[in-house]
Formats: structure tokens, C-alpha cells, sequence
């Protein structure tokens, strides 16, 4: 079985919002646990904490962060938390988030890594490896509260959800659309990325608007990702990535992790969970020939989104490497695309 490093879930929400389940425990809700995550060979991956508004929380919608439910009658998801996020509000959910994950790493479910050198030691001893990733930075009410979230763990950032907020405009679900919406990065989004870059976070444009993109990959100076995203070519989603950004990040040395959401796969953008392996082949095999074969993971967004039937949950994974092995990868190529990539991705950020 191949060792799966993931490059997006919205694990830790789920079990905000549910503090009865047990991870520890095969549960019979979303898709990841230690028990699926062992079966299907999920060694880590990049654990967002996110907050969605106040009003979409308490509606519940039944996917994590907003990202359409299966609906038979429409191509398009269900109207998601916009927002705006108060900045104490998202703070105080984003600490929660932290605190979580200490926990879990306490009752030896999963262990908290910092660095490359961190995954692959988590990876060695078999425990889940979880790095510490925000979605939306509402809880970033200034740069201070930055360094203290890096203190804390912080090495990833998206700079906005699908959300306005006071660093960027993110891009809207609608189905079928164009990621060339809104302004680029607002004044506040500048200096956040410069600090992002001085201590060395991630950056990651699943979300940002094609003007934020743009403006972001100038100014950055380190490998940009965008962790959960897939082909605006194959799935005209205004979260998918146009050919010239796909190559955008390659000449950046950055990484593009597919995502399993049906919405963001298929043609029609329809959330079905009867999308085919062979669409998330096809999204990849667009995403090796865009980027290379160094700069392709996996995004999948368990617990986030509705996953192809054949994938289910992070015991699924192991069909995917079977389709892409039957497409004609190697095993040289398929351990990048799961696990090598994504280290070696953090190891050029953390190093550079």
C-alpha cells in the first residue's frame, strides 16, 4: 500500500462540531478516522482549521466547509457560508482548532509535525502526521497574531475562502464560471504575504480570485500552492485553475494537490458521488502534463466535500493508485503524486 500524504481535509471542524465521536474509532460519519486512515494508507496530510459564519454553522449543511452536498436537481451546491467572519470569532475557533489537535496528539492519534523531517518521522513510527494549515485568514486580525500562530504550529495559510475578507476576494461556487473575478489582493493581503514568506508559511491560492493569484505569485518569493484544486479545462469551476496558472506554478517549483469533490472533477459540475475514477485520472494526468511530475499531489478534501462513490473515504484511496496504475503510472510516479511531492513541496518552503 502506498503511503498517502494529503494536502487538504476539514477533518478537524467535523469533530469541533461533533466532540462525541471518538477518532480513535471506525466511525460511521465522514471520511476520516485512525482506523480508515490506516486502512487506506493516509500517513498525514494538511489538517485545515476553518471557520465558517455563524448563521451557515447553525444551518449545517451536511459537508464541512460550505462545498455542495449531492443534489440530483442542480449543478450547482447549496448556498455556502459567505460569511463575513468577525475576526475574534474566527481567532477563538482557529485556537479551539489548535487545541484539538494537541489533544488528539496527546491520545496518540495523530502527531503535530512542523517540518519535512517531522512528517517522515511520523510516517516511519506509522502515527498519522497532521501539519497545522488555516483556510481564510479571518483569524489573522493582525501580523503579531500571525507570529503567534506560527509560534503555535501555523505553516500553511490560505489567504481567503470562497469569501471576501481584508486580505483578498475569494471566487464563488458557481457552476459554470471563471476564477477571473474580483480585485486582487487588498493592502493588508500584501503585507500578509510578505510575513507569510518571512517565516516561512506555505502560501496557498485554493479559494483566492485570479487577480489575487496573480498579484500573490509576484510578490511572493518561495513555492506557491494550491492545495485542493483541479483543471478549469476538464471542470469549468471558478475553483479550478486556468492552463496559464497550472503553469504559473510550475515555474514557481509548486504543487498542485488534485481534489476528489465531484463538483470540481466532473464536466456538468454536478455533486454527484457516481463520478468515475477515470475523471479523477484524467484530472491528473492534465495536472502531470501542466506541471510535471514533481509538482502534482493530492488535495482530496475529506470531510469537506462529496467524494466519488469509489473513494468513499480515506480507506478508498488505495482504488485510486489502482485506476492510476492501470492508466499506465509508475510506481515512481504514483509515490510522488502521494506522499514525495507534498514533503518535498514543505521542505523547499521551510528551506529556501
Amino acid at each position: 500500500m502506498i503511503p498517502t500524504f494529503d494536502g487538504h481535509n476539514d477533518t478537524l471542524l467535523v469533530l469541533l462540531e461533533h466532540p462525541e465521536r471518538d477518532f480513535g474509532r471506525r466511525l460511521e460519519e465522514g471520511h476520516i478516522d485512525v482506523v480508515r486512515a490506516r486502512e487506506g494508507g493516509l500517513a498525514g496530510g494538511m489538517f485545515a482549521m476553518f471557520t465558517p459564519a455563524r448563521a451557515a454553522a447553525q444551518a449545517a449543511a451536511p459537508v464541512a466547509s460550505g462545498t455542495a452536498a449531492p443534489d440530483a436537481a442542480s449543478p450547482a451546491p447549496p448556498p455556502a457560508p459567505q460569511g463575513p467572519v468577525e475576526g475574534g470569532h474566527a481567532l477563538r475557533t482557529t485556537l479551539r482548532m489548535f487545541s484539538l489537535l494537541r489533544r488528539l496528539e496527546a491520545a496518540g492519534h495523530l502527531s503535530v509535525c512542523l517540518s519535512a523531517d517531522d512528517i517522515e518521522a511520523a510516517m516511519a513510527e506509522g502515527v498519522l502526521a497532521a501539519v497545522p494549515h488555516i483556510e481564510g485568514a479571518e483569524a489573522v486580525v493582525d501580523l503579531e497574531v500571525l507570529e503567534a500562530l506560527h509560534a503555535l504550529g501555523l505553516r500553511s495559510l490560505g489567504p481567503v475562502w470562497s469569501r471576501p475578507n481584508a486580505y483578498a476576494t475569494g471566487v464563488p461556487f458557481a457552476f459554470p464560471g471563471t476564477p477571473d473575478v474580483g480585485t486582487g489582493l487588498t493592502a493588508a493581503g500584501r503585507e500578509l504575504v510578505a510575513a507569510c514568506d518571512r517565516l516561512r508559511i506555505v502560501l496557498d491560492v485554493s479559494h483566492l480570485n485570479e487577480a489575487g493569484f496573480w498579484e500573490l505569485l509576484a510578490r511572493s518569493e518561495r513555492p506557491v500552492v494550491a492545495s485542493h484544486s483541479n483543471v478549469h479545462a476538464l471542470s469549468a469551476s471558478p475553483r479550478n485553475l486556468t492552463d496559464a496558472q497550472l503553469d504559473a506554478l510550475a515555474e514557481r517549483d509548486g504543487l498542485v494537490g488534485l481534489n476528489f469533490a465531484c463538483g470540481f472533477l466532473r464536466e456538468d459540475g454536478r455533486h454527484h458521488a457516481d463520478t468515475p475514477l477515470e475523471t479523477m485520472v484524467r484530472h491528473l494526468d492534465r495536472l502531470v502534463g501542466r506541471l510535471g511530475e514533481t509538482r502534482v499531489g493530492l488535495g482530496s478534501d475529506f470531510d469537506g466535500a462529496t467524494m466519488p462513490q469509489a473513494i468513499g473515504d480515506a480507506a478508498g484511496l488505495p482504488r485510486l493508485f489502482d485506476a492510476l496504475r492501470a492508466h499506465g503510472w509508475d510506481a515512481g510516479l504514483l509515490t510522488r503524486v502521494a506522499h514525495r511531492n507534498w514533503i518535498d513541496l514543505l521542505r523547499r518552503v521551510q528551506e529556501a
